[in-house]
């Protein structure tokens, strides 16, 4: 049943808001279903047409900045009225955005556009609004007098986040004793993105690896969750909280900071300038016997699955059950930062997709991982992914206290409130774009959309490493099936080579980023669109990077 549109507030309480008296829709459903139509016409184009915009213009951009309102306009914060209001959004803002999720082509950074079932759901979650914080289980809310229950939305998150583990192959058995050990990825939530997925990632590993001195040294249960990271420190003999990696992203130095270990806390170790996004795990080894030589030094080490100017792997398939060896012997913490390399895990099991399979093997046997939905996943931002293999880790660190009206009744074996797994308290119902994703495409839909996005990389690397005027890095002499979604290279005209990345973009064809490779300017292509068609989409590419190095002769 519609409900009659509320006006909104004037201000004064006499003047109606401007452009509401004749021309708002009658009712709430009218209006929305109106400005959706309009939206979707302004926004729809043909996204095989290769002269579709990707980027707005210069100038479209000035005039959207001039339309914006100024605190010395008369009219500045005088109610505009709904109808004139998403007018203003139609011929004013929306022409000034970009076309990440519009276009195949938008390769600055690893993006995913968004896929029409991903939309659906998430204009569902706008139009109901769910705080998905606590978990009230049906049958510990209903009794024979008085049953009730309050949303489903903690359980279609807990289904989504399984549907996801499953995805990519996390849950295993291993032998242990002559028995087998199922390991379960329990811990789990979603988050904003990668970048708190690495904020929680530190926050565990440094609650784990604190405490774990503390108890041995002084046997107490001082805790960093409870006590403070001073007070455990001191308590363990802990002087320095040491993150291991090898050209980690650079949330991860920021993760380093809000988890109160600083920037100086990471150290890279990389295991050669030719290679130095691999993890070097004699040196890992090294930094760990710290903590057994009296210096009072802790570690977490954190396996970057997917380098962000690369796309290469820190480790591989022989790497993770060495490093899981290590870090139960010296007491350290394993974080995986994912936000695309995990689903690496999710493409075909086929020839030509072995390698990377090989580079994203092991990740199960880490303790905690990141990862992008938003990327990859082609849902809409923001979404990111956190799992934990220990879930009363993750509870000891983001766990409310003393606060009786957010507690969840019930089972304590059941789904865990979200608010006491994650950072944040109020959270958007962001599960559900991944929900539906996953149960419209499936394992096999998934697979094949993940499997365009390399194959063009592939097709790219190809066309860059056979060219004469430009160089694929970071080695011209790797194998093709080592390139995952990322694509770098640079021009081997040094004058090119210092505005291509401005020649590219002012193109039109694509999006790219620039970067620096062995200090020298390089450019990155990142492939992550649903709209990927592998043919039309490389020889567009391929047609554009010739012209631009023609043009530079």
């Amino acid at each position: 049943m519609a409900h009659p549109q509320q006006p909104p507030p004037t201000g004064t309480g006499t003047a109606p808001p401007r452009g509401t008296t004749t021309t708002a829709p009658e009712t709430e459903t009218d209006f929305l279903l109106e400005t959706y139509t309009r939206l979707r016409q302004a926004i729809d184009n043909n996204p095989n047409d290769p002269h579709a915009a990707i980027l707005p213009s210069p100038s479209t951009l000035t005039t959207t900045l001039s339309s914006l309102p100024t605190p010395t306009s008369p009219s500045y914060l005088l109610p505009l009225g709904p109808s004139q209001t998403h007018a203003h959004l139609l011929h004013h803002i929306l022409p000034a955005l970009n076309h990440q999720s519009l276009s195949a082509r938008y390769f600055g950074f690893v993006t995913g556009s968004v896929l029409p079932i991903a939309e659906a759901a998430d204009n569902l979650v706008s139009a109901l609004d769910q705080n998905v914080q606590v978990h009230f289980p049906p049958a510990s809310v209903a009794s024979a007098s008085a049953p009730w229950a309050h949303s489903a939305c903690t359980a279609v998150e807990d289904a989504a986040l399984r549907m996801l583990v499953s995805l990519v192959e996390l849950d295993h058995t291993n032998t242990k004793d002559g028995g087998s050990v199922t390991t379960e990825w329990t811990g789990r939530t979603f988050t904003t993105g990668a970048t708190a997925g690495n904020i929680l990632g530190l926050a565990c590993g440094r609650e784990y690896v604190v405490n774990l001195r503390a108890a041995a040294k002084t046997k107490t249960t001082k805790t960093v969750a409870e006590d403070g990271l001073l007070a455990a420190c001191q308590a363990g003999g802990v002087k320095e909280i040491q993150v291991l990696t090898s050209m980690g992203h650079s949330s991860l130095a920021k993760a380093a900071s809000l988890a109160g270990l600083g920037h100086a806390s990471v150290k890279e170790l990389g295991v050669s300038e030719a290679e130095p996004w691999r993890l070097d795990l004699d040196a890992v080894e090294k930094e760990l016997k710290r903590a057994e030589a009296g210096e009072g030094v802790v570690s977490i080490v954190v396996v970057s699955a997917g380098e962000v100017n690369t796309g290469r792997f820190a480790t591989n398939v022989l790497d993770l059950p060495k490093l899981r060896s290590l870090a139960d012997r010296y007491g350290a913490w394993i974080h995986v930062d994912g936000a695309f390399g995990l689903f690496a895990r999710a493409l075909p099991k086929t020839d030509e997709f072995l390698g990377l399979h090989a580079s994203a093997a092991g990740l199960e046997l880490a303790d905690s991982i990141a990862a992008d939905g938003h990327k990859l996943l082609n849902v809409p931002y923001d979404n990111g992914i956190f799992l934990c293999r220990n879930p009363s880790i993750l509870t000891q660190v983001c766990n409310n206290p003393n606060a009786a009206y957010l507690a969840s009744p019930g089972d304590p074996s059941a789904i865990l409130s979200p608010l006491n797994i994650g950072i944040e308290n109020s959270r958007r119902f962001r599960a559900l774009p991944v929900y539906a994703v996953l149960l419209s495409e499936g394992r096999e839909g998934i697979a094949a959309m993940l499997s365009r996005m390399v194959l063009l990389a592939r097709e790219i690397a190809a066309f860059v490493r056979d060219s004469q005027d430009y160089e694929w890095l970071p080695s011209e002499d790797a194998s093709l099936e080592s390139t995952y979604i990322v694509v770098l290279f640079r021009a081997r005209d040094a004058a090119l080579n210092d505005v291509l990345v401005d020649r590219i973009n002012a193109s039109g064809k694509m999006f790219v980023s620039g970067t620096k490779w062995a200090g020298k300017k390089a450019v990155r292509i990142a492939v992550g669109s649903w709209r990927v068609d592998v043919e039309r989409d490389a020889a567009i590419i391929k047609e554009a990077l010739t012209a631009i190095a023609e043009a530079g002769k």
